[in-house]
């Protein structure tokens, strides 16, 4: 595409939208005219953007005819509602979400090549955070492992569940240490210096809907369909910060000095020297790479890979995801 496109983005007050305007200015990403979309609760207020402050409209009554490329940064609910008319108008979809149906999930480092040959105009899914994660640190060792099952404990930041959530934590926190009774408000018990080990309302078979989306993304994003995953989903007192314990059973013993070879080259990995480990809050928040580390085998099997992964949720999996991807997609727009 010769010509910069305008873009809007919905949810632009949310966590993720305003991340997401961040990271475009700072990516100098081509824009022609930028239109930033809320609710009416949030409608009217500003943000900054290329040194211009731009006001917040209500995405009700927006014209989606005026735009090429839309971003939903918002809930699954407000993509449901408005995904269908921005179609309609010819734009291109990247949802953060994962409601719309039909969506390919794109990761740069993990499919990247997919973008070229997607429909016109295309849409797409950049997937949770933690899928994102996993792929980028799997997808280069798949030509070398023999992948029979994936097993992972995922510890999401209370970010993951918006600036709700992140409020929440803080006052917890704040009543806890001036010994203030405790009423929990967003969750449904105390989270602050406690471990919730389910994220989300299980269904009959006992699994989270961010748990099944996890799988299904990852799945996708590897082009791995059959593979055997296992998630375990738990909320952690850390406001900003994914990490993930992931253990990988291959069907034939794994290299370990070539694993480590190839992540230390691929795109979008850090890979922290045998003997120390990254955390989220002292490496992987506000950057822009996933931390990998204490890469070993298994206590008494070779055929095992273990890795421990950490990334800033927000910026890296959500939406700097999400404008690479647009980068990748304008290439090949009318």
């Amino acid at each position: 595409m010769t010509t910069p496109p305008a873009i809007a983005v919905v949810g632009a007050t949310g966590t993720v939208g305003e991340t997401l305007v961040q990271i475009l200015e700072e990516l100098a990403f081509p824009v022609s005219t930028l239109h930033l979309l809320a609710s009416m609760e949030s409608a009217g207020s500003s943000v900054m953007f290329a040194g211009k402050k731009l006001k917040v409209r209500e995405v009700d009554s927006f014209d989606f005819a005026q735009v090429q490329l839309v971003f939903f940064a918002a809930s699954p609910a407000v993509s449901r509602s408005f995904a269908a008319k921005a179609k309609a108008a010819g734009c291109v979809l990247i949802d953060l979400s994962g409601a719309l149906e039909g969506a390919v999930a794109l990761v740069p480092e993990a499919n990247g090549e997919l973008a070229a040959k997607l429909a016109q105009p295309a849409l797409v899914t950049s997937p949770c955070a933690g899928a994102v994660a996993l792929a980028v640190a799997l997808a280069p060792l798949k030509g070398l492992l023999d992948i029979e099952r994936v097993q992972v404990h995922a510890c999401l930041a209370v970010s993951e569940q918006g600036r709700e959530a992140v409020t929440e934590l803080a006052r917890q926190t704040a009543e806890l240490l001036n010994a203030r009774p405790l009423e929990p408000r967003f969750f449904d018990r105390q989270v602050a210096f406690n471990l919730l080990p389910q994220v989300g309302t299980p269904d009959e078979q006992g699994h989270t809907a961010v748990e099944r989306r996890l799988v299904s993304e990852l799945r996708q994003l590897l082009g791995l369909p059959e593979l055997k995953i296992s998630v375990t989903c738990i909320q952690v007192p850390v406001f900003f910060g994914d990490s993930f314990s992931v253990a990988v059973q291959s069907r034939r013993p794994v290299d370990l000095v070539a694993v480590n070879a190839a992540l230390e080259s691929a795109e979008g990995i850090e890979l922290v020297e045998p003997g120390d480990y990254p955390t989220p809050v002292g490496d992987a928040v506000g950057q822009d790479v996933v931390y990998v580390g204490r890469v070993r085998h298994g206590v008494d099997e070779d055929q095992q890979l273990n890795l421990w992964l950490t990334t800033d949720n927000v910026r890296k999996g959500a939406a700097l995801n999400a404008v690479q991807v647009a980068q990748l997609l304008i290439k090949h727009m009318a």
